[in-house]
């Protein structure tokens, strides 16, 4: 099985857990004005001087949308994303790549304050909680762990994903100077090739997703090693 990460991309806790305190919403932001997800919208980042990759959403209904990532001298890519926003949530159900689809499925979800303390269990309905549509005024904590299913041959790999976003603030970077990001921090472990073992940690790297520009406007990756890349360009298609 060959999953690629995101340029993309965890402890259990049962019973009764403290509730998270209600977070006010950021009047008027949400997360499509700074993804983009709701449009014909792509994008390029650049690293070391040149291009380091592309990415671009293709709407498939009102609610669905695949996002690709690849190498823009090989575009399009057989790699693509498919979120669902269902209510107050943005959802992650899987992705295709190399003609077969990844099925994730959620066992277990949890949500809490921006040290990933304060943790709740989320209703789990099979896809991730990948981010909330309405943007609050404070940082909050996911973490999800389930499996991921080639359906081409069954094979199945175990996840766990940890996520904490922040609310709107500046961002810059060399080509746009300073706009307005929400920034997405997140760990990603698997045992994939390593069936039934435990999952080890395979990425861990912020993201700044900035309003009106989309994702990957900022990467500062921190493992498997130190990396970094900002956006250069951005357009509808």
């Amino acid at each position: 099985m060959r999953i690629l990460w995101r340029i993309s991309l965890f402890a259990v806790v049962l019973g009764s857990l403290p509730a998270v305190p209600a977070q006010a919403e950021t009047a008027g932001e949400d997360y499509g004005a700074y993804s983009r997800m709701t449009s014909r919208s792509a994008g390029q980042f650049w690293a070391d001087g040149r291009a380091a990759g592309q990415w671009a959403w293709k709407p498939l209904s009102a609610t669905t949308s695949e996002i690709s990532w690849g190498d823009p001298a090989k575009w399009p890519p057989s790699y693509a994303e498919k979120f669902v926003h269902d209510g107050g949530w943005v959802m992650l159900d899987g992705w295709r790549d190399n003609g077969t689809y990844y099925r994730l499925r959620i066992t277990k979800e949890q949500i809490g304050d921006a040290t990933c303390g304060n943790l709740r269990t989320l209703a789990t309905g099979g896809r991730q909680h990948y981010v909330k549509w309405d943007i609050p005024s404070q940082t909050y904590c996911l973490k999800a762990w389930g499996t991921i299913t080639e359906e081409s041959s069954g094979k199945v790999v175990d996840f766990g994903h940890t996520q904490i976003w922040s609310p709107p603030a500046p961002c810059a970077n060399p080509t746009y100077g300073t706009r307005t990001c929400v920034k997405q921090w997140e760990s990603w472990w698997d045992n994939q090739g390593r069936p039934g073992k435990p999952i080890t940690r395979k990425l861990e790297r912020d993201q700044f997703v900035a309003r009106g520009i989309g994702m990957a406007f900022a990467i500062r990756q921190y493992f498997p090693k130190a990396w970094q890349a900002d956006a250069h360009s951005d357009w509808t298609w």
